[in-house]
């Protein structure tokens, strides 16, 4: 009778402490799962993170940058349902190895030359974090899926838990593209540099195209010796301009003074002259002159037969009406010939 008694006080203790296990895991892990966190011998703990993070800012900031590392926090201790066995315990960390082998994994895949598959932009050197299903995600992208959907979930595979990891490849690879774009950019500044200088010195074999080469040449030089010459461009060509006209003039005066009056056989050697040369226009209104060599016929009109025809000591005819009309513009005191440019004297004919 004792000894049953005895088998029933062990049965119902045990199943008060088996009670008392299931409690205290259902309290920690599913009712309230942030309650470790108000320990504060578990406060204590989790400070170990914050001086490992101080001694690793006496490291250099590339090292930092580069270093890999798992972004999830020591497990919670196990419930006393996890240790009796009444509850499985959590899966175990996973293994550097493993880390490697999901890291190959991803890498095959290609995830980190991908965009986001949460915010579907590129990873430049924004924090990156690999799952241990081998997908890779924004850092902050990760941490508002989680605040968002309140557990932790992949957003691709759906598996849960998972632990995190940061590293560096998308980074990496960002580095890489923008050092080869540096580059290209660079040799096709030197290369577009070294072909404008072989254009300067090299001429095309196109005709149009070594003409146009041959005109910048020629420009240039001019340019060249405009631009080393200590004087006033416009000022020397006006000079120029004005020795020319001096010197026209000084030799019309002197042309007009030696002129002499032709005589009578120098009217006829003149007059021969522009029989020879055939040509009965008038050069100021370009109608017809009266001939020398031959009578005005009956059927000319009489308005051009009193049209009187003069002939210059310079052998050319004109209109007396019309060499009058250009003396009358001319502003000269002594009109030169509007053909020769030359001082003449006159004759009705």
């Amino acid at each position: 009778m004792a000894m049953r008694k005895g088998l029933t006080s062990k049965a119902s203790n045990k199943l008060v402490l088996n009670s008392a296990a299931f409690q205290d895991h259902i309290a920690r892990n599913l009712l309230h799962p942030n309650v470790l966190l108000s320990d504060p011998f578990l406060r204590g703990k989790r400070k170990a993170p914050r001086r490992r993070a101080e001694e690793r800012g006496l490291q250099t900031r590339d090292q930092q940058e580069e270093r890999e590392y798992v972004l999830d926090s020591a497990p919670p201790p196990l419930t006393l349902a996890q240790k009796w066995g009444l509850v499985a315990s959590p899966a175990g960390r996973i293994t550097e190895d493993e880390w490697t082998r999901v890291k190959a994994r991803s890498v095959q895949q290609g995830d980190s030359a991908q965009p986001c598959a949460i915010c579907r932009e590129e990873f430049c050197l924004q924090p990156q974090v690999l799952l241990s299903c081998s997908h890779v995600f924004h850092r902050a992208c990760l941490q508002a899926f989680e605040r968002f959907s309140g557990r932790r979930c992949c957003p691709m595979c759906r598996k849960e838990p998972y632990e995190t990891r940061v590293i560096h490849d998308a980074a990496r690879l960002f580095r890489h593209q923008c050092a080869t774009r540096i580059q290209a950019c660079w040799r096709g500044y030197l290369a577009r540099k070294r072909y404008r200088k072989l254009r300067k010195s090299i001429w095309p074999k196109d005709k149009l195209l070594r003409r146009k080469f041959f005109e910048a040449k020629l420009q240039e030089l001019n340019d060249s010796f405009v631009r080393y010459c200590h004087t006033d461009t416009e000022a020397f060509l006006t000079d120029i301009n004005r020795s020319l006209s001096s010197s026209r003039r000084v030799f019309q005066q002197l042309e007009r003074k030696h002129v002499s009056e032709p005589q009578e056989s120098d009217w006829d050697r003149i007059q021969s002259q522009v029989v020879q040369r055939g040509v009965w226009d008038c050069p100021i209104c370009l109608t017809a002159l009266c001939s020398l060599s031959l009578p005005t016929e009956a059927g000319a009109s009489s308005h051009q037969q009193r049209r009187r025809t003069v002939l210059l000591s310079c052998s050319h005819l004109f209109h007396q009406l019309c060499l009058e009309a250009f003396e009358a513009f001319s502003t000269e005191s002594r009109p030169s010939c509007p053909l020769c440019r030359s001082a003449y004297h006159k004759k009705l004919i």
